[in-house]
């Protein structure tokens, strides 16, 4: 590594995330030397290398699930209250070492420190609802033909699952399928995006083997495609869960097919934001620009296209532009800033495609629209239009695409003019207003008054359409997630037959 990269490492030295106990390794309960290559992790606000991680190949995936498989009887077998008690003691852990962990959310992801405080905290959560996970009924007493056999349906373990995750909240988007598939029994073999394997990975083996989850119950694999591959693929797999692009989605989805495999996707949005007549405009542009750059818009449930009745337009299109303009842009780790990095130069030169097609096709920008690597300013578009690249496509930049609605039949109409189906937002002063629009809406998740992006342990978290298969993250829906029904009857004599 180079001087600056030795320098950086010196600001993570204690305690259980230091560099020291993982740089360059491979988890496998424990800390091994990695038979593939090493992973540079590289901070995207300055190019630096932050740390190296050790690769895994597609064999080394096989030997993973293996190790998982042959580890989760025992873990299943532990008192529930006992898994309890890991999550818990993981979530303290994690509280106990909050400064570290916010550091190298910031540095990893590019992201701002409220937003890394608010993934950490997302994060404790779900350690805390998985932990309530045991006091959830196991099962039905069934209705039995016979008196003298009971009948019951039970919840058991997968066994193992397989757990893709992406760059953008790495650490609060593992640990929503790590925990509860924990929590209730099975083991994980856990692939982090490349891009965040420190936060998306490292702290999550390290917290759960201080916590003292048993060697081998969770295993971490990294690298890219043929390692996610090979993780789907792998027989000893039960269930993946993948959150991502829909592209990467549809091949997980095709795999796991192929595979007789259960999965749950929760992919990309494009999602609706809409600004009826009567909204309070200054509170509406407000929402709106958190819904559109939060994190640089590199958020799935960002706010895809701003759904604005024709009467309020102007006034909110100024109002939007003023908070844009008023946002400050540099490296959230050594800056105050509103908008930190983009998380690579690819996804610069992605946003700026679809910016620059969506005003060469009559589109006007109102500001931004302009990058300095690797930063891109953040941007609104008004006049958008159905068919226009910023109108289709899921952006995943700090672009606001603005569109006109001549009324609410017009909104909802645009609204639903989606492959996708995440999350969906509604500003209005009238609640039963609002409640009529929002039972119209295609979405997973609709806020009035509020915006797009809201993400709680306790909800069913996922879309409908392209955003996803039908599953859904939290604590309300994991019983059903990361278990499987099994019938069983029991009688206290054999049952004799004629033959």
């Amino acid at each position: 590594m180079n001087e600056s990269s030795t320098i950086d490492r010196q600001l993570h030295t204690d305690g259980i995330l230091s560099p020291s106990i993982w740089d360059g390794r491979v988890f496998q309960g424990r800390w091994t030397s990695s038979e593939g290559t090493v992973i540079e992790v590289r901070e995207p606000a300055t190019g630096l290398t932050l740390a190296t991680v050790g690769g895994s190949t597609p064999k080394t995936v096989v030997d993973a699930v293996e190790r998982a498989a042959r580890a989760q009887p025992q873990w299943q077998a532990i008192a529930p209250e006992s898994r309890a008690r890991v999550m818990q003691l993981a979530a303290t852990i994690l509280e106990s070492n909050r400064d570290t962990v916010i550091d190298w959310i910031i540095r990893e992801t590019g992201g701002v420190r409220g937003k890394a405080e608010t993934e950490l905290n997302g994060t404790i959560g779900e350690l805390l609802h998985s932990a309530a996970l045991f006091v959830e009924p196991e099962g039905h007493v069934l209705h039995s033909a016979d008196p003298d056999r009971l009948s019951i349906a039970r919840r058991i373990p997968l066994g193992v699952v397989g757990v893709i995750s992406p760059w953008n909240f790495p650490l609060l988007l593992a640990m929503r399928s790590v925990a509860p598939a924990l929590a209730l029994g099975n083991a994980v073999v856990l692939k982090p995006d490349p891009q965040t394997p420190i936060t998306g990975g490292v702290v999550l083996a390290q917290i759960f083997a201080e916590a003292g989850l048993p060697e081998g119950v969770l295993q971490i694999v990294n690298g890219g495609a043929e390692v996610g591959e090979a993780l789907v693929c792998a027989p000893a797999v039960r269930l993946i869960t993948f959150t991502g692009s829909t592209r990467v989605g549809r091949r997980v989805g095709q795999l796991a097919g192929e595979h007789v495999k259960k999965v749950s996707l929760e992919l990309g949005g494009k999602s609706p934001f809409i600004v009826l007549d009567d909204a309070d405009i200054e509170a509406a542009a407000s929402a709106g620009a958190w819904g559109s750059f939060l994190h640089q818009g590199q958020i799935c449930m960002a706010a895809g296209r701003h759904i604005v009745l024709r009467g309020v337009a102007q006034s909110y299109l100024d109002a939007l532009r003023q908070h844009a303009q008023s946002l400050t842009v540099g490296d959230p780790f050594r800056e105050d800033v509103a908008i930190g990095p983009i998380i690579n130069q690819r996804q610069i030169g992605r946003i700026h495609e679809l910016v620059t097609s969506s005003v060469a096709d009559g589109a006007e920008l109102l500001t931004g629209g302009t990058h300095e690597t690797p930063y891109y300013q953040p941007t609104v578009l008004a006049g958008v239009r159905p068919g226009m690249a910023a109108y289709v496509h899921e952006i995943f930049g700090p672009v606001a695409a603005v569109c006109i609605a001549e009324n609410e039949e017009h909104a909802i109409q645009l609204a639903n003019d989606t492959e996708y189906g995440l999350s969906a937002a509604i500003q209005t002063a009238s609640l039963d207003r609002g409640l009529r629009l929002a039972r119209r809406i295609r979405a997973g998740m609709v806020h009035i008054n509020d915006q797009t992006i809201s993400d709680l342990p306790g909800i069913p978290m996922g879309g409908l359409g392209q955003s996803g298969n039908g599953s859904r993250f939290g604590s309300t829906t994991n019983v059903d997630e990361f278990t499987e029904w099994q019938w069983m009857t029991l009688g206290g004599a054999p049952t004799r037959y004629p033959f």
